[in-house]
Formats: C-alpha cells, structure tokens, sequence
C-alpha cells in the first residue's frame, strides 16, 4: 500500500496543475467540472466540505457541460487533471474508451438523484402544452426526411398558436442537450414515423438524421451553459420557450413555468415517478485512483450521500431524490470504492 501511495503521490506531482495557474506541484484541492444542471448540487456540497473543513482548500467546480467535461475528465489522471465528472447523463462508451486510452483506469458511477428536462416559458407567455411529436416536427433538422421549413407552432400542429417557433437550449457540448434528443426528439419521431424506431438498431447513423439532429436556421438558439440565461431570456420574450434542468425551472418559479409534455408538467412528483416523458438520472464520476491521492475526496462524496435524501439540502436545492433503492446501492459504492463495469455502456 506505501508503493501504490507513494507512486500516485508521484504521478500527481509530475502532472501540470492547472487549477493553479499551470504551475507543477501534487494538487491538494478537489476538482469537478461537468453538467451546469448537476452543477448547483456540487457547490452545494463543496460549501458543506469547505465548512466541514476549516483547513481545506476549497474545491474548484466548473460548469464546462457534460460533453466538454468528458474530455476533460477522460484526458488523463494525475493533478491537471479533474477528479469529478458532473453528468447529466450516463457516460458513453466512447468516453469510457477515451480515459481508458489515456491510463484513467478504473472510474466509479454514482447516481446522485434525478432531474427532468424542463420545457419553459415566461409567466406571461401562451401557455403552451405541446408533445413529444411537436417538439420533434419543430426543432429536427429534417423531420419526416424533409428539411424543415416550419416556421410557427401552428405549422407543426394547428392546435398551436401562430407564434414563432423560438426555443432557447443547450449546446451540442450539454448532457441535457443530449437528453433532449433521446428523450424527447427521439420519441416524437419514432411515434410518427413508424419505421424509425428499428433504424435505431439497424442504422444509427439514419436514424441520427432523421430523429435527433437539431436544426440550426435559427429557431433553436444555442444559449450556451448558463442556464440562468435562458431563464433571462424567457423574461424578455414571452413567445419564446427554454430547455434547462427542473432545479432551474423550481428556482425561478417567479419568472418562468413548465410547459406540459404529453398533457404532464414538469413537477417534483412528475419527474421522480417517471410520469413526466423528460425524466432522467444524474451522475458523478470519479477516479479511482484519485480518492487515494487527493485529500478530503473520500468525504466529499460521503458529504454528497449525506445531503441527497428526499427533504435534504439537495432536493431544497431542487434535486429529485432517487428512489431509496439506488441512493442505498450509490452509498454502497462510494464506501467501496466500486468502479464502473463498463460492459452495459451504449
């Protein structure tokens, strides 16, 4: 045990540190970066850490999006390189495959809670109740094969008002984004096209095309990470709609509401039954090999157990607590240590 530590000790000090400005030396602070939805839970309980530990360093957490945070978890091990992923999805096998490549070694999953992809507009906008097949014949890039020429609600579904079709989301870089074309864009197109749903298994690529690749003449507008824009952007356009994280929406209930999916806001109760169609996990990953080198990780994560129980601090914060069944199995992998088998990834 003395050589293993002795050894990451090493590695870390030999690594570019870069939450320090670049300079070299082992780290003695935590690092996360990831999901901008996951990101108000991690500063939640570094604030905790930071008062737990009066000595500490206080943990440097970033909203870089859970695609870009990705790569940067998966660049390697070491001090310049993060120890948390935020996600608001699972890890892809792709991206397992990239820290693999680059000698991460063995990572742990841990689901933390539930969120919702969140439809909303400002308190006095149209009151929009749309589905899955409208959000799909409105922001796929070629719904149906063809390219999209709608221009207002109406001309998805003449139930809808004649507003401009203005969605203000995530960029390709966000889990959520990535969530909004499984979840949602995904199911619209497979409901109205029949075939669709075995290209998902026949041809990926195809049904990529068709089903999930947002369009980009304008009536989707990437508004970048900081879901507290789109927010400030739905105040000032009351036509518009927004696509962030429930905790966001429940944040701003002065401001904005949910938009019904399916005839189901986007409620607390909606989302942790899985009523509501947007419903999805959220995750931390983690090196292993970082717990035994980075002071004060071990307790972070147990921090993070003691805080995401229905009624905690987390769900205050907006967090969907997880059924007690995986917050039990999430507790248990953070006691051992237990790393991802990668071998159910997509």
């Amino acid at each position: 045990m003395r050589v293993l530590l002795l050894g990451l000790g090493l590695l870390l000090a030999g690594c570019q540190d870069q939450a320090n400005g670049g300079g070299a030396g082992a780290r003695d602070w935590i690092t996360a970066v990831g999901s901008s939805t996951v990101y108000p839970f991690t500063t939640l309980v570094a604030e905790q850490y930071v008062a737990a530990n009066p000595g500490a360093r206080a943990p440097v957490i970033e909203s870089t999006g859970t695609g870009a945070g990705m790569k940067l978890f998966c660049a390697g091990v070491g001090a310049g390189h993060p120890d948390i992923e935020d996600a608001s999805r699972r890890i892809k096998r792709s991206e397992y495959a990239a820290c693999q490549r680059n000698r991460v070694g063995p990572v742990i999953e841990i689901q933390v809670g539930i969120d919702g992809i969140a439809f909303a507009e400002a308190n006095n906008g149209a009151r929009m109740a749309l589905t899955p097949t409208d959000l799909y014949r409105a922001l796929a890039a070629t719904p149906g094969g063809r390219p999209n020429r709608a221009r207002t609600w109406r001309d998805v579904n003449p139930g809808l008002p004649a507003t401009p079709i203005q969605v203000y989301g995530p960029p390709s870089t966000s889990g959520t984004r990535d969530a909004l074309t499984e979840l949602i864009l995904a199911r619209g197109c497979e409901e109205s096209i029949p075939a669709a749903k075995a290209l998902a298994t026949s041809n990926p690529d195809a049904h990529a095309a068709l089903c999930t690749r947002i369009r980009e003449d304008g009536a989707y507008i990437d508004a970048g990470e900081n879901d507290n824009l789109i927010v400030q952007k739905l105040a000032a356009n009351p036509q518009a709609i927004g696509v962030f994280g429930y905790s966001y929406l429940e944040e701003n209930a002065a401001t904005v509401h949910g938009v019904a999916i399916n005839g189901i806001a986007p409620t607390y109760a909606t989302i942790a039954s899985g009523a509501y169609p947007g419903s999805r996990p959220l995750y931390l990953y983690v090196k292993k090999a970082h717990l035994i080198a980075v002071p004060g990780l071990k307790q972070f994560l147990q921090l993070y157990a003691l805080n995401w129980g229905a009624g905690g601090p987390l769900v205050r914060r907006g967090l969907i607590a997880a059924p007690a069944a995986i917050r039990a199995r999430a507790a248990a992998i953070i006691i051992h240590d237990t790393a991802l088998d990668p071998r159910d990834l997509r």
